[in-house]
């Protein structure tokens, strides 16, 4: 299960993460956000160690949705040293997501 990011644990969790960190913004109601779910659970289980995979449910965390102009879900956001390396939105295949956190690796 992927990692439950906050407005509060976000600095900590990815800002200051020595590994890139996959942030994935989500809702319940949702659903490409549902249909994607599982494949983020399954990257966070093959890339520990690697890379930080979590989640930030946009509806209890407007703070970091704000901040970061999401305005579509599911968004993903690619971060390393803390900048946004890569982003996708929608649902789109774990082939892409992946090739796009192995080009941040």
């Amino acid at each position: 299960m992927a990692i439950e990011i906050t407005d509060a644990n976000f600095e900590e969790v990815v800002l200051k993460s020595d590994k890139p960190v996959v942030v994935d913004f989500w809702a319940e109601w949702c659903g490409p956000c549902r249909m994607i779910g599982p494949v983020i659970d399954e990257m966070h289980t093959e890339y520990e160690g690697k890379a930080i995979i979590g989640k930030v449910n946009v509806d209890l965390n407007p703070g970091v949705s704000g901040k970061f102009g999401v305005r579509n879900i599911p968004t993903i956001l690619f971060i390393k040293n803390g900048e946004i390396a890569d982003k996708s939105v929608g649902a789109v295949p774990k082939s892409q997501l992946t090739s796009k956190l192995d080009a941040i690796l």
